[in-house]
């Protein structure tokens, strides 16, 4: 059974969570599930967004991977947290995207930019590759079947 860690009111964080979790994530008052995971990740729970749906939570899927995070990527997911019902559950394989993404939503919350909540983020060892360059975040490259990202170039 996965650890669920509260960060506050509306929103809290966990590596994979079984699915007999599910009672208690209810119980505790979760009304949505956001997952990070790809489903081609090892350990994807294939059937996990039918039986979080069974116990009328709000599910959405938004693969994530953190060494390809870009501008418009973190600005999607960070929509994704503002639009669904309160309080979310959010989780990936380990909790660590997980963190990272609800550290950004709280940032730029509390009135921090985007590229202030990504630093903020990947100088906390969030992110695997320590390359950031400020203000090169590449939204423009999208054209050309690359973008650049946080922390080098990920094709698309």
């Amino acid at each position: 059974m996965e650890r669920i860690r509260k960060i506050n009111d509306d929103l809290a964080i966990a590596g994979q969570i079984a699915l007999e979790q599910l009672p208690q994530i209810v119980q505790t008052g979760f009304r949505s599930v956001l997952n990070l995971r790809s489903p081609q990740e090892t350990g994807f729970l294939a059937n996990e967004q039918q039986s979080v749906e069974r116990w009328q939570l709000e599910y959405v899927n938004f693969p994530l991977e953190g060494e390809c995070l870009d501008v418009w990527t973190a600005t999607q997911v960070l929509n994704q947290i503002s639009s669904l019902p309160k309080p979310v559950l959010v989780h990936c394989d380990n909790a660590v995207r997980s963190a990272a993404i609800v550290l950004m939503h709280i940032a730029t919350s509390q009135g921090a930019t985007l590229d202030q909540a990504l630093n903020q983020a990947q100088q906390l060892g969030l992110f695997r590759n320590e390359d950031l360059i400020a203000g090169d975040r590449g939204i423009g490259d999208r054209e050309q079947g690359q973008k650049k990202s946080i922390t080098g170039i990920c094709d698309r």
